[in-house]
Parts: structure tokens; C-alpha cells; sequence
């Protein structure tokens, strides 16, 4: 029998709906880059910034003075721009036309004041700044993890009935408020939304949800993750709306909602700015796409290069790209793209970790738990012995500096020994770094004296296994191998995770790995490493056709994007002792040369530079992390190994040859060019509006509850990356915010295939948050740019030898390809 809806269900039903407008924002300390606007990407991308502006406040495209450097730099094509804007009407001079876009699209990065005042919130009356002031108190007091001396009472309970608990003893809560909260929050909200009809409920959910976008995002990420802190002390957007509407009520706000999402007409400025970002877009794409035809028909004619010496796989992310070009050139090296979680989805604990970490894409639910256990037990006694004076002397330190009763008598009797020691941070950031490097080598690290426990070994109480099964651990590195189409293996396999080194630096987890949630990436490699060095595994792997020779051996690696060093986990045989010393030596060299290239200066000099970077406390850019994005080439490396991409480009391995069914192509479609239009989005709005999208500038943020940042000394939690990761100056960016373009070496019709059962990720695309450009190696070495539904335009005609295949969709009037039963 079917039940009618209750009310409880409508504004239930009607919470959901509308945070979907709202992006997930993650803690600060497992940072993770996604796409503010990730609920607006069913409707396409103009239709979309425009509702943000609406909603949020937001600016959608690049600012006048962004273009015109762009276009004096010939960083647009002019013949590209002229046509884009003759598509959409315009005949005008470009440079007259840039005039036209107002002040608000002309408007510069926030400097220090007026980013501290802007919270991104929708309302800006009176009564709803002093809910605000009320709300982000209690937020950050129940939301605090392990920062806060005094936490909010009753947090177990949840953050209706803890607020329920504090209000009567709030003199900023409106009088009346407290006694006449209601049980439960839904109740609360049912009696604020009497007076008004149901179709208002949605646009009034989504405009208080917008008010405060990063407490309520950090909310809602915090409900999906379903971690620790949320099952210790819940909190639900039920228990925020409802604290927020009794607020509202309490003061007499009026909560009627202004135009909604959709109704809003979009600015005319915008279609001009939209011609100009599409010729830039178009630009970058088509220097990427022309040297990759290129390449690819030099890949046709064979490769006689022989087996490897060693074959290094790094993350996807865009800093691999100057090292990889770097190694290669030290010799018999190949380098290959893998997302860096490296296809195992778990969960890590560390020896000294408190709890578990996420250690795999927010995208996907982790599948395993690994935990690092002991088995040398001598350095286990060494490094527990060190690291516990270490943090015995850090607690003091910190609990007498952090205590306002004991404050003042520290820094005295600290004398004038704490006063050198802030003054040599400052002064010769580079030597202290190495003198606290040279006690940390007295502390054993976790992998000199641990393995991960990757054997299979019981179900933990909350489901996840522990460690994989045998058929797991095979499918794990065959996928692997499978995804980088992997037909010859070299003496030594290095997988090397990537991690950032910084000093004083709240962002310092977004330049870790951000296909391991914001984490290091050496544990996921330690772990691949160790499934694919299991004399079992590689029986299997043989039984599945794989030519994996007895003397392969696999080891895992860290790159420290920061300082370009590389360091090895694992021992090797005494048979392999001379390859590995030899690799050591030339990850040396190369190291050498990446810092150059990356930090300026003579090699011999550049490590010094980038160690004292690391070492800097006053390091506002320690290194640019992904700012530059704007590619991702998905084919076999020797697609890109002689270019210069400029760090630009994501660049994962694949080989159509080894895919004939097309799956693992399906793979990377669905899952990493998904996360990397995550990170290429956040880097595209932080830059384009970073009062509203970003964090603003390092120099004015506080951190709060370790949870994220403020502007100056309160309001709403910042939800986007720092001035800092972004601008070369206040009127530079040094990222240039441009929108994803992939360009993948395969059939296209193999591609139109992978896309067919994937309509999330087609939507993505026909919506245009990135675009897809296919050189198929089998149709002469065009390229095809997808248009929408399936359909492909190819970029230039066949030749006389390589007539166009009739099946295949083209532009102008494409039709659409529908994938084999």
C-alpha cells in the first residue's frame, strides 16, 4: 500500500534538491580540489555561471584586463577569436569589444581588506549579518576537530540539540528563540515555513544554504564522507536550516526568496566574454592537439628503443610532466601516468596515525583498509623513543604557548633563545630546514621499519575489509598494467606517489595528491608495489597473458613536488644493487635540472632554492601546484616525451592497441578526466572571482578549528584556493583560467563507445565544462572534436590515401553514435 507524503518528507525532499546548488567543500587538512559550481553542471556552463551569480554572488568569466594580456601576449589566436565572435553576432573590433564588458566583469582580485569582509553571503541586511555573527560562532565550535581548548557542550548529541542546549546562555540570541525551539529541527522548520507556500521552500532552502556557503558545504561533505568526526558529533543541513530560519525569525528577517536560480537573465557582456575564453581555450587546444597528430604519426612508423632500465610511474598530475621529461633524458627511462591513489581504493593508517585516512578520489568509496605494522622492532624502539620526546616537547611548547594564563610567562622565560630561533626561521629558513631534516633522520620513518599489511585479514566492525584477497591484489595491478598498456617490463618498476613540503602553510594538504584526497601518495604506492612484488600475483598476472620477466623488480617512491627529490622505498636484490645505484644518481641529476626549469637560476644552485622554499615559513608560495592547468593527454607517452608541455597537461598512459574492448579507456573517461575537471574547475573560478570562490590573501587568513580558514577574524569559511597559489602579482594571474581540454590517442569510434555508458560524464561535456579532442591513429592521425550527443566534427579533411570512413558522425550536421550492443 503506498503512503501519502508527509510534510516532514516534502521539506526533506526539498533540503536535497536544494544543496545540490551548493559545493562540497573538505577540511583544510585533507583539502580537496573540486568544482564549486558541481551542482549547477546538469545545465551548460553559461546558463550555469549566471545562476551562481545569482545565488552566490559570483563572477563566471576571466576579468577584461585577464583577456586583453592574453590577447597581446598571442596567447589567443586573433582568426580563432574573430570567428567565435562572428558566430555569436559581433563584427566589432576585439579590442573595442573587451570595452564593452562592465566593471563587474573588470573587477580585480580582492586586496587584503576587502577579501577579510567578504564572506560570500547572499544576504546583506542587518538582521541577517547578525545571524551570521551568531551561526559561525556555534559552527565553529561544534564543527571544531582537535583544535579548539573549550569545544561546544552536548556535541554528541547533534548540533540542533547542542545549539537547543547553548542558546538561553547566548546574549546574541534573540530573547524568545531558545524557548520556543521545537524537538526536532524538521519540526523547527515547519513553523518558520507556515507563512510561506511549498514552491517557496526550495528557493528559500537554496538561498539560506547560499549564505554561508562554506560552513554549509564543509556540512554537506562532511554528511557524505560519514567519517569520525560525524559519527562522534552529527550534524545535518536539517539541524543548519533550522538553526539558521529560527534565527531569521527571531530577528524578524524576512525570508521571502528573491529571484531563484534559472530566472535570473544572463548579463549581455557575458556572451562576449564567453567568444573570448572559447578563442583562448581553442587556442591553447589546437598548438596541444597539432603536435600530437604530429607525434603520433612519428609513433606509427615503429619504435626500436628496447627494454627499459626502469620504468617510473607518477601520478597524472600536472608537476609530473617536468620530471618525468627530465629523468627520461638521463637515460634508458620510461616514464609513465597512472592516478596516483594508483587504482587501489582504501582507506590508510599510518604507524602513528591516530585514525584512518581516505587514500583514494572523493569520487570513489574506499573498498579496503591498510594499516603499516611493524616488523623490525629495534628501529620501531628507536623511532618510538625519539618521536616521543618530540612530541612530548611539541605539546608543552604548544599548550604553554596557546594558554592565555601562561603565554606571556613562555615567551619571558623562553628568553632570548626563542627569539633566535624565530629569527633564524626567518633569516636562513634553508639551514634550519636541514638542521630539523638532520633530526628527523634520527627518527625512523614508518616505511624503514613497516609494511603495509596488504594480506586479506578479517572484516573490519564497520564493514571495510581489512587488506585485499588474492583475487583482488591480481586485479588490482592487472588493471593497472591493462590501463597503461603495459606489454614490456623493465628490470626495475618504480611506482612513485608525490607529496608537497611546506612551512606554516594552511594549503599545504592541497599540493599533496589530490587523487588520494588530499593526502600523500607513497602508501597507495608502497602498496601497489607490494601487491605486485607477491611471487602469487605475478603467477597470475603471467596466466592472464602479462610477460612479466624473473628479474622484474618493483619498488615504491615519493616525489616531493616542492624540492624535486625522489625518494625510494623497498630493497632490491643484490643482483639489481648497480640499477638502483645508477637510478639514484640520475633522479639526482634530474632533480637538478626540474628545479631550474621550475625555480630559475643554474642547476647547481636551483635545489638550494627550492629547499629554502620548503623551509620558509614566511613562504606565501612554497610552489605553484596544478596553476597552469589547462590539458589532458590520454595516450602512450611517446605521444608527449619529446615535448615541452610547460607543466600544463595531465598526462595519463594508454594504448589503444591493448584495449580492443575499450574498457580501460572507459576507466579513464569516467574516473580520472572526472577528477581532473574537478581540480581544473576550482583553479578556474578561484581565479576568476577569488572573494567568492577562493580564500584571498594568506597574508589575512586565520585558520579555524582545524577545519578550514577565515577571512580576517570571522564569517564564512573560505572555500577556494589562496590569492597566492594563483597570482603572480595583484594584477597577474599566473594561472590562466581556462576550462579542461582532453585530447585522447585512440579510434573514435572507440570513444564515442566508452562515452555511450557513461551519461554523467557526456553531460559534463555536451554541457561544455571541458571539451574532447580524439587523434585516431587508424583515420590517417585526425583529430575529431566532440560537438554534442555522441557526434564529432573532425579538424581537417582526409588525405588522398585515407578516405573519410562514411560510419563515422561529422560536423555540421553531426549525428549521433550510439555504442554496440
Amino acid at each position: 500500500m503506498s503512503t501519502q507524503p508527509t510534510i516532514e518528507d516534502d521539506i526533506e525532499d526539498g533540503i536535497e534538491a536544494a544543496a545540490k546548488t551548493v559545493g562540497s567543500v573538505w577540511p583544510i587538512h585533507s583539502f580537496v580540489t573540486a568544482n564549486p559550481l558541481s551542482g549547477f553542471e546538469d545545465v551548460p556552463f553559461g546558463e550555469a555561471v549566471t545562476q551562481a551569480a545569482d545565488l552566490l554572488g559570483g563572477r563566471g568569466y576571466p576579468s577584461r584586463e585577464t583577456f586583453r594580456a592574453a590577447l597581446d601576449d598571442g596567447r589567443i589566436d586573433r582568426e580563432t577569436l574573430e570567428a567565435e565572435l562572428a558566430d555569436r553576432g559581433y563584427e566589432a573590433d576585439p579590442e573595442a569589444l573587451l570595452d564593452r564588458l562592465d566593471g563587474a566583469v573588470d573587477s580585480e582580485p580582492p586586496n587584503d581588506e576587502s577579501a577579510a569582509g567578504g564572506d560570500g553571503s547572499a544576504a546583506a541586511d542587518a538582521e541577517a549579518e547578525r545571524v551570521d555573527r551568531v551561526l559561525t560562532k556555534w559552527l565553529s565550535a561544534f564543527l571544531d576537530e582537535g583544535h579548539a581548548k573549550w569545544s561546544m557542550p552536548n556535541r554528541d548529541e547533534g548540533f540542533y540539540a547542542a545549539f537547543r542546549g547553548v542558546a538561553a546562555h547566548d546574549s546574541e540570541v534573540p530573547d524568545g528563540v531558545a524557548e520556543s525551539l521545537p524537538e526536532t529541527p524538521i519540526e523547527a522548520i515547519e513553523e518558520v515555513l507556515e507563512p510561506y507556500p511549498e514552491s517557496q521552500w526550495v528557493p528559500i532552502f537554496e538561498e539560506q544554504l547560499a549564505a554561508l556557503p562554506g560552513w554549509t558545504g564543509f556540512v554537506k561533505q562532511r554528511v557524505d564522507d560519514e567519517g569520525p568526526w560525524q559519527s562522534t558529533h552529527p550534524i545535518t543541513l536539517a539541524d543548519y536550516l533550522a538553526v539558521r530560519l529560527a534565527l531569521l525569525d527571531g530577528f524578524d528577517a524576512d525570508i521571502e526568496p528573491s529571484v531563484g536560480p534559472g530566472t535570473a537573465d544572463p548579463d549581455p557582456a557575458d556572451e562576449i566574454a564567453e567568444a573570448f575564453l572559447s578563442a583562448w581555450e581553442s587556442s591553447y587546444r589546437a598548438a596541444v592537439v597539432d603536435r600530437v597528430a604530429d607525434e603520433s604519426r612519428e609513433l606509427a612508423e615503429g619504435d626500436d628503443s628496447g627494454r627499459p632500465d626502469a620504468q617510473l610511474v607518477f601520478c597524472i598530475d600536472t608537476r609530473s610532466e617536468v620530471i618525468r621529461r627530465h629523468i627520461e633524458a638521463e637515460g634508458a627511462y620510461e616514464t609513465h601516468g597512472y592516478a596516483g591513489f594508483f587504482g587501489v581504493p582504501m582507506e590508510y593508517r599510518g604507524y602513528d596515525a591516530a585514525i584512518p585516512v581516505d587514500a583514494c578520489p572523493p569520487i570513489v568509496d574506499a573498498q579496503h583498509r591498510i594499516s603499516e605494522v611493524p616488523t623490525d622492532g629495534e628501529t620501531r624502539e628507536r623511532h618510538d623513543r625519539w618521536s616521543g620526546i618530540r612530541e612530548a616537547a611539541g605539546e608543552v611548547v604548544k599548550a604553554l604557548k596557546t594558554n592565555p594564563a601562561s603565554a606571556f610567562g613562555f615567551v619571558e622565560n623562553a628568553g632570548s633563545g626563542y627569539g633566535l630561533a624565530l629569527a633564524a626561521r626567518t633569516l636562513v629558513p634553508k639551514r634550519v630546514r636541514d638542521l630539523f631534516g638532520a633530526a628527523d633522520d634520527a627518527v625512523p620513518d614508518g616505511h624503514e621499519f613497516c609494511e603495509p599489511i596488504v594480506q586479506h585479514q578479517h572484516t573490519h566492525a564497520d564493514g571495510l575489509p581489512v587488506g585485499l584477497t588474492r583475487e583482488e591484489k591480481v586485479e588490482y595491478a592487472a588493471t593497472a598494467f591493462e590501463l597503461m598498456g603495459w606489454t614490456e617490463f623493465g628490470r626495475l618498476v618504480v611506482f612513485t606517489g608525490h607529496a608537497s613540503e611546506t612551512a606554516n602553510n594552511p594549503y599545504d594538504s592541497s599540493l599533496d595528491c589530490g587523487a588520494c584526497a588530499g593526502s600523500p601518495g607513497g602508501p597507495n604506492a608502497r602498496v601497489l608495489a607490494e601487491i605486485c612484488a607477491d611471487p602469487d600475483v605475478k603467477a597470475a598476472l603471467r596466466e592472464r597473458g602479462f610477460d612479466l620477466p624473473d628479474d622484474t623488480v618493483f619498488l615504491a617512491g615519493e616525489h616531493n613536488t616542492t624540492t624535486d627529490e625522489i625518494e625510494l622505498y623497498g630493497d632490491v636484490p643484490e643482483s639489481h644493487a648497480d640499477d638502483l645505484e645508477r637510478l639514484r644518481a640520475d633522479l639526482a641529476a634530474a632533480r637538478d635540472n626540474a628545479t631550474a626549469e621550475r625555480v630559475g637560476g643554474d642547476p647547481s644552485e636551483s635545489v638550494d632554492e627550492a629547499e629554502r622554499r620548503a623551509g620558509d615559513w614566511a613562504e606565501t608560495r612554497p610552489e605553484w601546484g596544478l596553476a597552469g592547468n589547462a590539458g589532458f593527454v590520454v595516450g602512450p607517452r611517446g605521444l608527449t616525451s619529446d615535448l615541452d608541455l610547460d607543466g600544463r597537461a595531465f598526462l595519463h598512459s594508454y594504448d589503444w592497441s591493448t584495449d580492443p574492448d575499450g574498457d580501460a579507456l572507459e576507466a579513464i573517461l569516467a574516473g580520472p578526466m572526472v577528477v581532473t575537471q574537478w581540480i581544473n574547475a576550482q583553479y578556474y573560478f578561484s581565479t576568476v572571482d577569488n572573494a567568492v570562490y577562493g580564500s584571498g590573501s594568506k597574508t589575512t587568513q586565520n585558520p579555524v578549528g582545524n577545519v578550514g580558514v577565515y577571512q580576517g577574524n570571522g564569517g564564512d569559511l573560505m572555500t577556494g584556493l589562496p590569492l597566492q597559489s594563483l597570482m603572480a602579482a595583484d594584477d597577474e594571474p599566473y594561472h590562466q583560467p581556462l576550462r579542461l581540454s582532453t585530447v585522447v590517442h585512440a579510434p573514435v569510434e572507440r570513444v564515442t563507445d566508452a562515452l555511450a555508458d557513461h551519461e554523467e560524464v557526456t553531460r559534463l561535456l555536451d554541457n561544455d565544462w571541458l571539451s574532447l579532442t580524439v587523434v585516431d591513429p587508424t583515420q590517417d592521425h585526425r583529430a575529431f572534436e566532440y560537438e554534442r550527443d555522441l557526434a564529432w566534427r573532425p579538424l581537417s579533411e582526409p588525405s588522398a590515401a585515407e578516405p573519410e570512413q562514411p560510419e563515422q558522425p561529422t560536423a555540421p550536421e553531426p549525428t549521433p553514435a550510439t555504442a554496440d550492443d
